[in-house]
Protein backbone atom coordinates (compact mmCIF):
# COMPACT_ATOMS: atom_id res chain seq x y z
CA UNK A 1 0.00 0.00 0.00
CA UNK A 2 2.83 1.94 0.42
CA UNK A 3 4.43 2.30 -2.91
CA UNK A 4 1.83 3.68 -4.28
CA UNK A 5 1.75 6.87 -2.66
CA UNK A 6 4.89 7.24 -4.84
CA UNK A 7 2.16 8.06 -7.50
CA UNK A 8 -0.66 9.39 -5.50
CA UNK A 9 1.44 12.58 -4.26
CA UNK A 10 2.35 13.98 -7.41
CA UNK A 11 -0.89 13.62 -8.58
CA UNK A 12 -2.37 15.10 -5.17
CA UNK A 13 -0.13 17.64 -5.60
CA UNK A 14 -1.73 19.12 -8.84
CA UNK A 15 -5.36 17.75 -7.41
CA UNK A 16 -5.18 20.50 -4.57
CA UNK A 17 -4.92 23.64 -6.66
CA UNK A 18 -8.25 24.48 -6.52
CA UNK A 19 -8.86 28.06 -6.22
CA UNK A 20 -12.92 27.65 -6.51
CA UNK A 21 -12.89 25.73 -3.08
CA UNK A 22 -10.20 28.26 -1.51
CA UNK A 23 -12.57 30.89 -3.00
CA UNK A 24 -15.07 30.09 -0.65
CA UNK A 25 -13.54 29.06 1.83
CA UNK A 26 -12.25 32.93 2.12
CA UNK A 27 -15.83 33.70 1.90
CA UNK A 28 -16.74 32.02 4.20
CA UNK A 29 -14.20 33.34 6.60
CA UNK A 30 -15.48 36.99 6.27
CA UNK A 31 -18.77 35.85 7.32
CA UNK A 32 -20.91 35.81 11.08
CA UNK A 33 -19.34 32.44 11.95
CA UNK A 34 -15.76 32.63 10.41
CA UNK A 35 -14.31 29.52 11.80
CA UNK A 36 -17.29 27.29 11.78
CA UNK A 37 -18.48 28.34 8.23
CA UNK A 38 -15.00 27.82 6.50
CA UNK A 39 -14.33 24.51 8.03
CA UNK A 40 -17.88 23.65 7.62
CA UNK A 41 -17.03 24.15 3.57
CA UNK A 42 -14.15 22.26 3.73
CA UNK A 43 -16.00 19.66 5.52
CA UNK A 44 -18.37 18.96 3.09
CA UNK A 45 -16.66 19.57 -0.24
CA UNK A 46 -14.25 16.89 1.81
CA UNK A 47 -16.96 14.48 2.67
CA UNK A 48 -18.90 15.14 -0.74
CA UNK A 49 -15.22 14.45 -2.47
CA UNK A 50 -14.27 10.99 -0.67
CA UNK A 51 -17.91 9.60 -1.42
CA UNK A 52 -18.06 10.35 -5.16
CA UNK A 53 -14.77 8.84 -4.93
CA UNK A 54 -15.60 5.73 -3.90
CA UNK A 55 -19.14 5.51 -6.03
CA UNK A 56 -16.80 6.19 -9.03
CA UNK A 57 -14.59 3.42 -8.10
CA UNK A 58 -17.06 0.72 -8.07
CA UNK A 59 -17.97 1.78 -11.75
CA UNK A 60 -14.96 3.12 -12.94
CA UNK A 61 -14.26 -0.24 -14.96
CA UNK A 62 -17.72 0.28 -16.66
CA UNK A 63 -17.04 3.59 -17.12
CA UNK A 64 -13.74 3.14 -18.89
CA UNK A 65 -15.16 0.42 -21.09
CA UNK A 66 -17.68 2.99 -22.07
CA UNK A 67 -15.08 5.49 -22.75
CA UNK A 68 -13.35 3.13 -25.11
CA UNK A 69 -16.19 2.25 -27.01
CA UNK A 70 -18.41 5.54 -26.74
CA UNK A 71 -22.06 5.09 -28.67
CA UNK A 72 -23.14 7.72 -30.63
CA UNK A 73 -25.67 8.45 -27.55
CA UNK A 74 -22.71 9.81 -26.26
CA UNK A 75 -21.39 11.96 -28.68
CA UNK A 76 -24.90 13.49 -28.48
CA UNK A 77 -24.50 14.30 -25.02
CA UNK A 78 -20.77 15.50 -25.41
CA UNK A 79 -21.91 17.76 -28.00
CA UNK A 80 -24.78 19.64 -26.05
CA UNK A 81 -22.35 19.92 -23.12
CA UNK A 82 -19.96 21.55 -25.15
CA UNK A 83 -22.53 23.89 -26.34
CA UNK A 84 -23.69 24.88 -22.93
CA UNK A 85 -19.50 25.63 -21.59
CA UNK A 86 -19.19 28.01 -24.45
CA UNK A 87 -22.64 29.43 -23.71
CA UNK A 88 -21.44 30.32 -20.25
CA UNK A 89 -18.56 31.31 -21.76
CA UNK A 90 -20.03 33.78 -24.17
CA UNK A 91 -23.29 34.88 -22.31
CA UNK A 92 -23.45 38.62 -21.21
CA UNK A 93 -22.35 39.01 -17.47
CA UNK A 94 -25.30 40.65 -15.54
CA UNK A 95 -22.93 41.72 -12.32
CA UNK A 96 -25.69 42.79 -9.13
CA UNK A 97 -24.56 44.10 -6.59
CA UNK A 98 -26.14 41.68 -3.34
CA UNK A 99 -27.09 42.34 0.55
CA UNK A 100 -23.86 41.20 1.53
CA UNK A 101 -24.62 41.62 5.19
CA UNK A 102 -27.90 40.15 4.87
CA UNK A 103 -26.37 37.20 2.96
CA UNK A 104 -23.45 36.72 6.13
CA UNK A 105 -26.10 37.11 8.79
CA UNK A 106 -27.82 34.07 7.23
CA UNK A 107 -24.90 31.64 6.14
CA UNK A 108 -25.06 29.47 8.69
CA UNK A 109 -22.55 25.79 9.21
CA UNK A 110 -25.16 23.96 7.61
CA UNK A 111 -25.25 26.15 4.83
CA UNK A 112 -21.66 26.13 4.48
CA UNK A 113 -21.22 22.08 4.68
CA UNK A 114 -24.02 21.97 1.64
CA UNK A 115 -22.44 24.58 -0.40
CA UNK A 116 -19.02 22.68 -0.52
CA UNK A 117 -20.64 19.60 -1.31
CA UNK A 118 -22.41 21.49 -4.01
CA UNK A 119 -19.04 22.97 -5.17
CA UNK A 120 -17.79 19.54 -4.90
CA UNK A 121 -20.06 17.66 -7.04
CA UNK A 122 -20.35 20.75 -9.70
CA UNK A 123 -16.46 19.98 -10.34
CA UNK A 124 -16.29 16.24 -10.11
CA UNK A 125 -16.66 16.06 -13.98
CA UNK A 126 -13.48 18.30 -14.54
CA UNK A 127 -11.36 16.72 -11.39
CA UNK A 128 -8.86 14.92 -13.60
CA UNK A 129 -6.30 14.39 -11.06
CA UNK A 130 -9.08 12.71 -8.82
CA UNK A 131 -9.81 9.98 -11.76
CA UNK A 132 -5.98 9.71 -12.02
CA UNK A 133 -5.75 8.73 -8.35
CA UNK A 134 -8.57 6.37 -8.59
CA UNK A 135 -7.06 4.48 -11.72
CA UNK A 136 -3.84 4.21 -9.60
CA UNK A 137 -5.29 2.60 -6.59
CA UNK A 138 -7.39 0.23 -8.28
CA UNK A 139 -4.91 -0.40 -10.31
CA UNK A 140 -2.73 -1.32 -7.45
CA UNK A 141 -4.48 -4.68 -6.56
CA UNK A 142 -4.74 -3.71 -3.34
CA UNK A 143 -7.87 -5.11 -0.74
CA UNK A 144 -11.42 -3.53 -0.32
CA UNK A 145 -10.05 -2.30 3.18
CA UNK A 146 -6.81 -1.01 2.23
CA UNK A 147 -8.17 0.82 -1.11
CA UNK A 148 -10.82 2.47 0.95
CA UNK A 149 -8.14 3.74 3.36
CA UNK A 150 -6.01 4.84 1.02
CA UNK A 151 -8.62 7.33 -0.74
CA UNK A 152 -9.72 8.21 2.74
CA UNK A 153 -6.45 9.14 3.79
CA UNK A 154 -5.90 10.88 -0.04
CA UNK A 155 -8.71 13.01 1.15
CA UNK A 156 -7.80 14.01 4.03
CA UNK A 157 -4.42 15.25 2.78
CA UNK A 158 -6.08 17.21 -0.16
CA UNK A 159 -7.92 19.26 2.55
CA UNK A 160 -5.44 19.69 4.28
CA UNK A 161 -3.32 22.75 2.55
CA UNK A 162 -7.26 24.48 3.53
CA UNK A 163 -7.32 24.47 6.87
CA UNK A 164 -4.84 27.37 6.58
CA UNK A 165 -8.00 29.32 6.09
CA UNK A 166 -10.15 28.50 9.85
CA UNK A 167 -6.32 28.62 11.25
CA UNK A 168 -5.73 32.12 10.22
CA UNK A 169 -8.89 32.91 11.74
CA UNK A 170 -8.43 31.42 14.93
CA UNK A 171 -4.91 32.41 15.60
CA UNK A 172 -5.11 36.06 14.15
CA UNK A 173 -9.06 36.84 14.75
CA UNK A 174 -9.74 40.31 13.13
CA UNK A 175 -6.39 40.93 11.53
CA UNK A 176 -6.73 37.97 9.52
CA UNK A 177 -9.79 38.95 7.57
CA UNK A 178 -6.86 41.99 5.56
CA UNK A 179 -4.80 38.61 4.30
CA UNK A 180 -7.56 36.39 3.57
CA UNK A 181 -9.53 39.78 1.09
CA UNK A 182 -5.47 39.94 -0.84
CA UNK A 183 -5.78 36.22 -0.94
CA UNK A 184 -9.61 35.71 -2.46
CA UNK A 185 -8.53 39.16 -4.84
CA UNK A 186 -5.74 36.98 -6.41
CA UNK A 187 -7.91 33.95 -6.34
CA UNK A 188 -10.66 35.65 -8.06
CA UNK A 189 -7.87 37.46 -10.65
CA UNK A 190 -6.69 34.07 -11.42
CA UNK A 191 -9.74 32.06 -11.72
CA UNK A 192 -10.92 35.17 -14.37
CA UNK A 193 -7.94 33.94 -16.73
CA UNK A 194 -8.33 29.97 -15.79
CA UNK A 195 -11.47 29.06 -15.91
CA UNK A 196 -12.71 30.96 -18.76
CA UNK A 197 -9.91 29.05 -20.51
CA UNK A 198 -10.97 25.75 -19.14
CA UNK A 199 -14.35 26.61 -20.01
CA UNK A 200 -13.24 27.36 -23.53
CA UNK A 201 -11.05 24.70 -24.06
CA UNK A 202 -13.41 21.81 -22.75
CA UNK A 203 -16.27 23.15 -24.62
CA UNK A 204 -14.65 23.51 -28.17
CA UNK A 205 -12.76 19.95 -27.43
CA UNK A 206 -16.36 18.45 -26.93
CA UNK A 207 -18.00 20.25 -29.94
CA UNK A 208 -14.93 19.05 -32.29
CA UNK A 209 -14.88 15.69 -31.13
CA UNK A 210 -18.66 15.16 -31.63
CA UNK A 211 -18.41 17.30 -34.48
CA UNK A 212 -16.03 15.18 -36.63
CA UNK A 213 -17.48 11.63 -35.04
CA UNK A 214 -21.06 12.80 -36.94
CA UNK A 215 -18.55 13.63 -40.01
CA UNK A 216 -16.51 10.83 -40.23
CA UNK A 217 -17.36 8.11 -37.61
CA UNK A 218 -14.02 8.66 -35.40
CA UNK A 219 -13.91 11.30 -32.83
CA UNK A 220 -11.11 13.34 -32.01
CA UNK A 221 -9.81 11.66 -28.80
Amino acid sequence: MVEVWNVLFPILIVDVINPVLLAFMVYAAGTKYPVSNSSAVLIGHTVAYFGAGFILALGLEQISDRLVNPQFIDYIISFLIGIILIWILLRPQNKKEGNQSNLDESFTPIKAFCLGATVNFIGIPFALPYFAALNQILKANLTVFDSVITLFVYNLFYALPFVIVPALVVTSGERSQSLLKRINKIVERGSSYIMPALLAITGFALVGDAVKYFLTGNGLF
